[in-house]
C-alpha cells in the first residue's frame, strides 16, 4: 500500500482528509516543523507528501526548500484556499508541487493525489483488495503511551508488518484489547494517573487477557528504574527511542515467526 505523509495543523478538515484516505492509504500525520519532518521522512519514506496550508502564516517554509533540495523524488500535494496558497507558489520548485484550491471534494483530492502517484481507479480498489487480505492476515500489536508524537512514531515503525492500533491510557488499551485482542502489546511504563505497572496488572488480573505478552517502553535509563521494570517479569523492555531493526527483531522473537 503507497504511503501518504499528511503534514498539517490537527484540526477538523487535517482529521477528516486523514480519514478519507487511510480507506486507500498508509496515511501519516506530522507537524510543519521542518526537524519533525525530515525524522519522519527517513522512518515513513512516503510515496507522497501532502501539506494542508491551513493556518499558512506560520507554517515553517523551510519545510518546502527541504522538500525540493532532498526530496525532489518525492510529489507534494498541497492544499489550501486561494490565499493560503498564493503565499507559496515562489517556493514551489519544477513539476514536483501541486496545489488545489479549497473548498476541494474528496473525490478531487482523490483524483490528485492517484495522478500524482502515477496511478488509476481499478490499481487503487486491486491495491484495497490485497491490502484487505494481508491485514486480514497480519499479527495485531497495541501501542500504549500518553504522548502523541511517539505513538505516531511507533505506528509508522510497525505498520508495515503488523496490524497496529493505538491507546493514549491505560484505561483506553483495556477498552482496545476487549474489542479486539492483540498479540503483543508495547505499553509506556510512565503515564500519568494508571501508568505501566498499573495497567500490566490489569492485564494479567484478566483471565481473557492474561498471556498477552507485555513489552515495556521506558524513558528512564537508570538502575533502579530497569530493576523495577524488570520485576514486572514483562516479555521484553525497550529504552526510548526504540531502534526500528531491534524493535521489530524482538517482537518477531517474541511472537515465534
Amino acid at each position: 500500500m503507497k504511503k501518504i505523509l499528511l503534514i498539517g495543523k490537527l484540526n477538523n478538515v487535517v482529521n477528516e482528509t486523514n480519514k478519507f484516505l487511510s480507506q486507500y492509504f498508509h496515511v501519516q500525520l506530522c507537524s510543519e516543523n521542518a526537524k519533525v519532518l525530515e525524522g519522519m521522512l527517513k522512518i515513513v519514506n512516503p510515496d507522497l507528501v501532502i501539506i494542508s496550508l491551513i493556518g499558512a502564516y506560520d507554517i515553517d517554509t523551510s519545510i518546502f526548500f527541504m522538500l525540493s533540495d532532498k526530496y525532489e523524488h518525492i510529489p507534494v500535494l498541497t492544499i489550501g484556499t486561494k490565499e493560503e496558497s498564493s503565499s507559496f507558489f515562489k517556493y514551489y520548485e519544477g513539476g514536483q508541487f501541486e496545489n488545489l484550491i479549497r473548498p476541494v471534494e474528496h473525490s478531487v483530492i482523490l483524483e490528485a493525489v492517484l495522478r500524482r502517484l502515477g496511478m488509476n481507479q481499478d490499481e487503487l480498489e486491486k491495491q484495497s483488495r490485497q491490502e484487505q487480505e494481508e491485514q486480514a492476515a497480519k499479527k495485531r500489536i497495541l501501542v500504549v503511551d500518553d504522548n502523541g508524537t511517539a505513538l505516531r512514531t511507533m505506528k509508522a515503525m510497525l505498520e508495515e508488518t503488523y496490524d497496529v492500533a493505538l491507546a493514549i491510557s491505560g484505561a483506553q488499551a483495556m477498552t482496545s484489547i476487549g474489542k479486539k485482542r492483540p498479540d503483543l502489546i508495547l505499553l509506556d511504563y510512565e503515564m500519568p494517573v494508571c501508568d505501566g505497572k498499573m495497567t500490566l496488572e490489569m492485564i494479567r488480573a484478566d483471565e481473557d487477557m492474561k498471556d498477552i505478552p507485555v513489552i515495556f517502553l521506558t524513558a528512564v535509563n537508570d538502575r533502579a528504574n530497569i530493576e523495577a521494570v524488570l520485576t514486572l517479569k514483562p516479555a521484553g523492555y525497550f529504552l526510548k527511542p526504540a531502534v526500528k531493526d531491534k524493535m521489530l527483531a524482538e517482537i518477531a522473537k517474541i511472537l515465534g515467526e
